[in-house]
């Protein structure tokens, strides 16, 4: 259409020229003729020129007039435009008003930093659950409001894991969740939850697991003792029934004290580091392992490196020797289970490996959950309690480390825990005999 308009216009001013000059022909002044005409429409064009420029300048809505030269087309273009930006202008503002008043009435609190962590905007919730002030805080760096020693530290480190169990800045009894999600621009959204209620839920379980174990051990012992007073030979009759009877008791009573040892895990916030001499533990490993496998398999011990650990000598000798007694139980005879321990400047990594049946992959998320089994028969069948790799699991988080499982069906497993060079410590000299 603009070109359209372009070509007519230029078209009636070459007709203007030519009749002009024609004129002129006639006074004897051809060329005075046309640069009049010519002088006459730069003069009109640079006036409309002028007035649609004080239109846009305005800001106000364009109201071009009517015609179908080239200016009033362009104006017309553009007030086209303009009622379309406009619009799409107030669509934004009023999804981006849905938005806040969507991300206002969230029950946990968001805040929403800049790429320097400084606070552009933050809800209702986030002012209640981290005391943050709307008329102060704005613009200020986050980490100068929330001041909590692990708090300014997971900033420092990225904030790439969500931080659980953080005290309110508001409210000491609030406890919290907090999560950095990142998003366009190196910008971030700090996510705060209560979860306190969970935390006391929690609690309520640990209690209830903790109480309701140690009642049960005083009837069991009872009951274990009672049996172990009857002799099977008196009653023939009876022999396979209290044979039963006594496996079952023990059972039991291996099961209580796994969830006593899981309820002491779970209360202690920290461990003691104390010095863990890894070539005893070790060795003791090795004679517990052939202690329980009877000369049924073949169990060997590596060590790669020199390093001893920080932590609690009791607790990681419980969670090693849950994964050696399991590789016992489940290797059948004639096979393999290696002890290994290597140390580097990346970290520790015991490993336990053996040549069992090996377990298919889809189990391998769940098997450190509480009473677990790949094969409920296969694991009654060999006294396991389902309770070890989650034993294994608490006192590895104590530690700050972690379990790694690697299993082919048909092959073997490896369990490998992993501890980070903090809690490496240089070999204890060998003691004088």
């Amino acid at each position: 259409m603009l070109t359209g308009a372009w070509r007519a216009t230029l078209w009636r001013l070459l007709g203007l020229v030519a009749a002009a000059a024609a004129i002129g022909a006639w006074f004897g002044r051809p060329a005075l003729a046309a640069l009049i005409v010519l002088a006459a429409w730069t003069a009109l064009m640079l006036h409309r020129l002028h007035r649609l420029c004080r239109m846009l300048d305005s800001r106000a809505l364009l109201r071009p007039a009517p015609g179908r030269d080239p200016w009033s087309r362009i104006g017309q273009h553009l007030a086209q435009r303009q009622r379309a930006s406009r619009r799409t202008r107030r669509r934004l503002i009023e999804q981006l008003r849905s938005f806040r008043d969507a991300a206002a009435a969230l029950p946990d609190g968001v805040v929403a930093l800049d790429p320097e962590r400084r606070i552009v905007w933050f809800n209702a919730a986030a002012r209640d659950l981290l005391g943050l002030d709307p008329r102060h805080d704005g613009g200020a760096e986050i980490t100068h409001l929330l001041r909590a020693p692990r708090v300014v530290q997971w900033f420092a480190e990225g904030a790439e894991t969500p931080l659980t169990d953080v005290a309110s800045p508001a409210d000491d009894h609030v406890r919290l969740s907090l999560r950095s999600i990142p998003y366009a621009d190196a910008r971030s959204l700090l996510v705060a939850r209560d979860i306190s209620q969970l935390q006391r839920l929690e609690q309520v379980r640990r209690d209830f697991v903790a109480n309701v174990s140690h009642e049960l051990r005083t009837p069991l012992t009872v009951v274990h003792g009672y049996l172990d007073m009857i002799e099977p030979e008196s009653l023939p009759e009876y022999e396979p029934i209290l044979r039963e009877l006594r496996l079952q008791s023990r059972r039991m009573t291996q099961i209580v004290e796994d969830l006593l040892t899981l309820s002491r895990l779970e209360a202690q916030q920290s461990t003691p580091d104390e010095r863990v001499i890894m070539a005893a533990l070790l060795e003791s490993l090795r004679r517990e392992g052939l202690a329980l496998s009877q000369g049924r398999h073949s169990i060997v011990l590596e060590r790669v490196g020199d390093r001893d650990l920080a932590g609690s000598t009791k607790d990681l000798h419980s969670a090693f020797s849950n994964l050696l007694s399991n590789a016992v139980r489940y290797t059948p005879d004639g096979g393999r289970i290696v002890l290994r321990w290597e140390c580097d400047e990346d970290g520790g990594r015991m490993t336990v490996s053996d040549t069992g049946p090996g377990i298919p992959a889809q189990h391998l998320p769940r098997l450190t959950e509480r009473f677990y089994r790949v094969s409920t028969s296969r694991s009654r069948e060999s006294g396991g309690t389902g309770l070890g790799l989650s034993i294994v699991k608490h006192v590895l988080m104590l530690h700050q480390a972690h379990l790694e499982i690697h299993s082919e069906v048909g092959v073997g497993s490896r369990f490998v825990c992993v501890f980070g060079p903090e809690r490496l410590l240089p070999a204890a000299p060998p003691q004088a005999s």
